[in-house]
């Protein structure tokens, strides 16, 4: 119905996980697939209803088929880092959504606090309201007691850090995920596709991914400045040679 009341507009369709889903929304029209149940920072779909795919699987499950159709794929969730971003596109996504990883930013819509001398910002009301309520609020509508009592959260509300410009932090994941493309030698996201390679990691390598320098244990010889300042006082360049 959407096309033909708008034929030159992309219609982007999801949420999915599943190889099969992607190919019902091929078949109703979408120009592009949304991929990822229940992966995301505030989402609570997993535990509330019980559904979803591990965001991974689910993404190279959807990119395979989605690909055959020449249709591209959006990871929808589950970014914490530049590194996921990588991940997420070397498993055969064309782009990626962010929320969380957004929210913080000057440009989100979250409420911006200041607690301790630390400024928040706090995201409220579509996790814990969902669409239809929130809408509702947005249009300065009443929402009554029952509507909120009947509706069945899929979400919470959260606290985010402030970031700052999302320029800035737009900034470091492209950068990071430039880096990633670099290490398997990819120019291009269809190259990095190609390219790039999954294998399990273990529990300790999974630790060994992390910084694991202990830094609270490293400390500066007490003594090191007057040890320089002895150094020093040894070599008299005043001394002409004989």
């Amino acid at each position: 119905m959407i096309l033909s009341l708008y034929p030159d507009i992309d219609i982007i369709g999801g949420n999915v996980a599943t190889a099969e889903a992607v190919l019902d929304l091929i078949e109703a029209g979408a120009d592009a697939i949304k991929v990822g149940i229940g992966p995301g920072a505030v989402c609570t779909t997993r535990l509330v209803a019980g559904a979803g795919v591990p965001q991974l699987t689910a993404i190279i499950e959807c990119a395979t088929e989605a690909r055959k159709q020449g249709i591209p794929i959006i990871a929808d969730g589950g970014i914490r880092t530049s590194g996921d971003i990588a991940k997420a596109i070397a498993a055969g996504s064309s782009t990626v959504m962010l929320g969380s990883m957004l929210a913080g930013t000057d440009e989100s819509a979250a409420q911006l606090v200041e607690r301790d001398g630390h400024l928040y910002k706090i995201s409220t009301g579509f996790p814990s309201l969902g669409v239809e309520l929130t809408l509702k609020q947005i249009r300065n509508e009443e929402v009554t007691e029952d509507e909120v009592k009947e509706y069945v959260a899929e979400g919470v509300d959260a606290t985010f850090e402030y970031k700052g410009s999302v320029a800035e932090v737009l900034t470091q994941l492209i950068g990071g995920l430039r880096s990633g493309m670099s290490y398997s030698g990819s120019l291009s996201i269809p190259e990095f596709w190609e390219q790039a390679r999954f294998i399990q990691v273990t529990a300790a390598g999974q630790a060994e991914n992390k910084p694991h320098i202990q830094t609270q244990n490293i400390q500066v010889h007490p003594d090191y400045r007057n040890l320089v300042a002895q150094k020093n006082s040894w070599i008299d360049f005043n001394v002409s040679p004989e």
